[in-house]
């Protein structure tokens, strides 16, 4: 049978979050479009729509009015800096701050921005922001900064408060992407002192998608639409609702939310036991510090990371991002924190999920140890 370890790329859908998105698809069940407000039909699904943004809302301390729903993080990403950009950008402040490290969906986005000075940062070689080179480039006026919370690559958790009091200390707004955070991380907007912050439900046990974007309520914050047809989601979003994918999201966040002491704890003792089982192989190097225990980075001196593998065929784990799983290239992530390119080509990422046992870890311990010993030989 195939062992999973890939969910930093994607997770199997709660089969209780499948019931509830269930309920919303066929017509016994509350399918009307939610902006179909003249019969009941449509008010049903509305009801269903208003009782998910509350509750995604509640997970991460926010107001219901500030959650913009989205087809997903990249989307997310898009209109948070795109739209603060074309909604607040002036000749005087037109920087946007954000980190090598960060998902290409920051990175590709803040690329395609016209006429705007886009400052990318190294990250220090544990991963972490480099507090010196945020002050420097802050020296300048500048109107967004845009660095993740949980890197997707590494599970670098970073300082986001203390870069939040920074930007804000300078004028500038603070985004941050999420989507890798929720379920692993407490979030609330108001601690981190988000301005803006990306949410994705297939990195929490939700369907692939649907997203939605937090948008603070303050008349320093605002958001020009970037997708235009009707106005929905107060002007900054329009499209039809999908109700089934945003109830599914919001119920995985609920149970992330309730569940989180308790599968926190089983995680970290499944890394344990894998870093246990491994500490027999020498030349291995975890990339990264102040982690999440969901996600290990492995450079293994030697030994190919596509060769190893291929030389487990029922092992489910990567390189890196699924965004660039085509290239042959080394995690840019890795090369930001100092990684030589041999370094970089020999790292694998293991993600740990809400399905994973011990009993698939323990099966993981051996196919590494036997692929690792096999392809050093």
């Amino acid at each position: 049978m195939p062992y999973y370890f890939d969910n930093a790329s994607t997770t199997p859908v709660d089969p209780r979050v499948i019931d509830r998105m269930n309920a919303c698809l066929s017509a016994d069940g509350v399918f009307g479009n939610p902006a179909s407000t003249t019969h009941g039909f449509g008010w049903f699904a509305s009801e269903e729509v208003e009782w998910a943004r509350a509750t995604v809302a509640e997970v991460i301390k926010a107001d219901p009015r500030e959650i913009v729903w989205t087809s997903g993080a990249t989307e997310s990403d898009n209109l948070a800096i795109r739209g603060v950009v074309d909604a607040l950008g002036s000749a005087e402040r037109r920087r946007v701050i954000t980190l090598a490290s960060e998902h290409k969906a920051v990175l590709d986005t803040c690329a395609h921005l016209a006429e705007v000075d886009v400052v990318v940062l190294n990250p220090c070689a544990d991963g972490l922001i480099d507090f010196e080179a945020l002050d420097a480039a802050l020296a300048e006026p500048t109107l967004l900064v845009s660095v993740m919370l949980v890197n997707n690559e590494t599970g670098v958790i970073q300082p986001i408060a203390e870069i939040a009091q920074r930007a804000h200390a300078a004028g500038a707004l603070m985004h941050a992407d999420c989507a890798q955070a929720i379920g692993k991380v407490p979030v609330s907007v108001d601690s981190l002192q988000l301005d803006l912050a990306s949410m994705s439900a297939h990195k929490t046990h939700g369907p692939k998608g649907v997203g939605a974007l937090y948008v603070r309520r303050n008349s320093k914050v605002e958001v020009a639409e970037q997708q235009h047809g009707g106005g929905h989601e107060r002007g900054m979003r329009s499209g039809t609702l999908p109700t089934h994918q945003i109830v599914g999201m919001a119920e995985a966040y609920r149970l992330a939310h309730a569940e989180f002491e308790v599968e926190f704890t089983r995680i970290e003792e499944l890394r344990a036991q894998f870093l246990g089982g491994i500490e027999p192989l020498e030349g291995i190097q975890i990339n990264g510090r102040e982690t999440v225990p969901h996600i290990v980075n492995l450079t293994v001196n030697g030994v190919d990371a596509e060769q190893l593998i291929a030389a487990m065929p029922d092992i489910g784990i990567s390189t890196g991002s699924a965004c660039n799983s085509a290239t042959l290239e080394p995690s840019h992530v890795l090369q930001s924190m100092g990684l030589s390119r041999a370094d970089g080509l020999s790292s694998v990422r293991i993600s740990f999920g809400r399905t994973t046992t011990q009993e698939a870890v323990d099966h993981l311990i051996n196919s590494f140890t036997r692929a690792v010993h096999s392809l050093r030989s």
